[in-house]
């Protein structure tokens, strides 16, 4: 059985669909244009070739006659690059769109950012609740093009923050929802992949102030300037030997000197340049996407926070970000082998260097915060393109009496829309605990999956899947995917004790904690499993806790009796139709009065 399916092509669906079809004709055209003009290429420089060829004959073309290939050669190689330009951005935008109708479509799971890296050790829920991974909370969400971005996100996933905070995230999702145009320039700016430099290398490398030995700016401007004077001297002393003005002498003088004094330097722009050319395609999205940020304008109280953090200063970030992408490019051209006689010369390394030195001293030490307003910006961006393609999806309501939790018509996220089956949830004064038994594979794991992942997402300030949720600020603790270690030398069970602990530990903490605990010892024989249960379950809600707990045995059922009126029992219950095993993945109040254990090993061919 299913609920009543949401209409079968959504607002999002349909505007995503004529985007996407607007920006393959576009794609098309300019693929007809990069070929022909690349056509266009090859035919000019053919004729200037064959030109060339009967120029080089005395007397029958003069040289001038190259003048037009040549000028029209220039022309088309400026225009083909404009071409291939809006091609790339063209493509990109496809993929955005493709992307955003296969999250709709529900063919998204594995093609984006599962985010495992970001999932902290020894978690109290993040794993037990699929927030990372293949297929995960985190992939469906991130759609963020920093590693910033994608860390804010996983921090909010893996931290449920206060109720002031979690309301101004609310908030900005709520005003970014419609912002589709800014979310595809977002996506489209910088370069063709993503950034992938943690946010501490590149505050480490960009942003360390004075990198060589605490130069002050007026030693690196006093420094820069004599360098240049040492490298404008080689450089008049070359050519006035050259021009035979005067011999040798003067330029092995002034070139001495020169290297002399970058020799001098050397140890300072050494550390001053390390590592930073490693930056520079992580530069190049990091200038498009702040001076895209840079001229929106934001209603809600924490974007304009946000903003007036990146525009208080007396030039923008993007141009602080861009002049030093443009040095790391110069202190790259050194590499180049023609140029290379020339930057050793001039002192090249050592005046990029020292320029690059200059500019930590001004601007490096924004560029954390730089960092910070744009991971958040993009971590608030990923939710509310969820909301804009979820407009369904409420937020939820925050109640300052707790521990409480109230979800109407709750339904799974990473279930499709019209095959999630609902069910309304309520923990507080008195039932704090609900005992669910149930058949195999009735969907008692998925109701606490439901409850716990939903809390995480109300908690980060993001869209819940239910027609309303309110909550007051829970802390979850998860013990649904316990796995036994053989490096650890732990079996299932003691993994599952020290889970146990663990969320114990935390109802010493302020905030109330929302416990979920599937198949509840497992592990051990039914008479401890029976007195270990209730022993726990009766010590988290006398630390003020509520939860759910599920079971396949039905003496745990007891337990509910037993800590009555805190604790009540619900059921999910299965069915024969057409000589088949069904489920309705409701829930309903009491204790299951059967198993389809034998009937799924008969199913499967086993004789039992």
């Amino acid at each position: 059985m299913k609920d009543t399916p949401c209409s079968p092509v959504s607002e999002a669906h349909a505007e995503y669909t004529r985007r996407l079809h607007a920006r393959r004709t576009l794609v098309e055209r300019f693929s007809g244009y990069d070929r022909r003009t690349g056509t266009a290429r090859l035919v000019v420089f053919l004729v200037g070739a064959g030109l060339g060829w009967f120029a080089c004959r005395p007397g029958l073309l003069s040289w001038w006659w190259l003048t037009g290939p040549a000028l029209a050669f220039v022309g088309l190689v400026v225009v083909h690059e404009r071409f291939r330009r809006r091609l790339r951005l063209a493509e990109r935008s496809v993929a955005f769109y493709d992307r955003g109708l296969a999250r709709l479509e529900n063919r998204w799971a594995g093609g984006g950012e599962a985010g495992l890296d970001l999932l902290e050790e020894d978690h109290p829920y993040a794993a037990d609740l699929d927030l990372f991974g293949p297929g995960s909370v985190f992939e469906l969400l991130c759609t963020a093009r920093t590693r910033g971005g994608e860390r804010t996100l996983a921090a909010w996933l893996q931290t449920p923050a206060q109720a002031q905070e979690i309301q101004a995230r609310q908030a900005a999702v709520e005003e970014l929802r419609p912002t589709l145009d800014l979310r595809e320039e977002l996506a489209l700016r910088g370069a063709d992949v993503r950034a992938g430099t943690d946010p501490d290398v590149l505050v480490s490398i960009a942003g360390q102030e004075n990198a060589g030995q605490k130069l002050s700016l007026a030693q690196i401007a006093r420094a820069r300037g004599l360098a240049a004077a040492l490298a404008a001297g080689s450089v008049v002393c070359l050519v006035g030997w050259q021009l035979a003005y005067w011999g040798v002498l003067p330029f092995l003088i002034a070139a001495s000197l020169a290297g002399a004094y970058a020799l001098g330097l050397r140890s300072q722009v050494k550390r001053a340049v390390a590592g930073v050319e490693r930056l520079l395609h992580d530069l190049s999205v990091l200038s498009d996407m702040l001076a895209c940020l840079e001229t929106q304008r934001f209603s809600s109280p924490r974007l304009r926070a946000l903003h007036d953090r990146l525009t208080h200063g007396v030039r923008p970030p993007s141009r602080q970000i861009a002049q030093l992408r443009r040095l790391i490019a110069l202190l790259e051209s050194r590499k180049n082998q023609l140029f290379a006689p020339l930057a050793a010369l001039v002192l090249w390394t050592t005046q990029v260097g020292l320029a690059i030195e200059a500019w930590r001293g001004t601007s490096g030490q924004n560029i954390a915060t730089w960092l910070s307003v744009l991971g958040e910006f993009e971590a608030l961006s990923a939710l509310a393109g969820y909301a804009y393609e979820h407009p369904a999806d409420p937020f939820a309501e925050l109640v300052s009496a707790g521990p409480y939790f109230e979800g109407m018509r709750l339904g799974h996220p990473l279930l499709p829309e019209a095959d999630c089956v609902r069910n309304d949830v309520r923990l507080g004064d008195p039932l704090r605990v609900l005992v669910v038994s149930g058949s195999n594979m009735s969907g008692k794991s998925t109701l606490l999956r439901t409850v716990g992942t939903n809390t995480v997402l109300a908690l980060a300030g993001a869209p819940v899947r239910a027609a309303s949720l309110r909550l007051s600020l829970l802390m979850p603790g998860a013990c649904l995917r316990i796995q036994d270690s053989l490096q650890a030398g732990s079996s299932r069970f003691y993994a599952e004790i020290l889970r146990l602990s663990q969320i114990v530990d935390l109802t010493r903490a302020d905030v109330p904690v929302l416990f979920l605990l599937d198949e509840l010892l497992h592990g051990t024989n039914s008479h401890d499993r029976r007195s270990g249960a209730e022993a726990v379950v009766r010590s988290l809600l006398t630390r003020n806790a509520v939860g759910l707990v599920t079971t396949h045995d039905l003496a745990l059922a007891d337990v509910a009796t037993a800590l009555a009126p805190r604790a009540a029992n619900v059921c999910f219950e299965d069915y024969f139709e057409d000589g088949q095993l069904r489920f309705d993945y409701r829930m309903r109040p009491g204790v299951v009065a059967k198993s389809n254990a034998l009937a799924l090993m008969r199913s499967v061919g086993l004789e039992v």
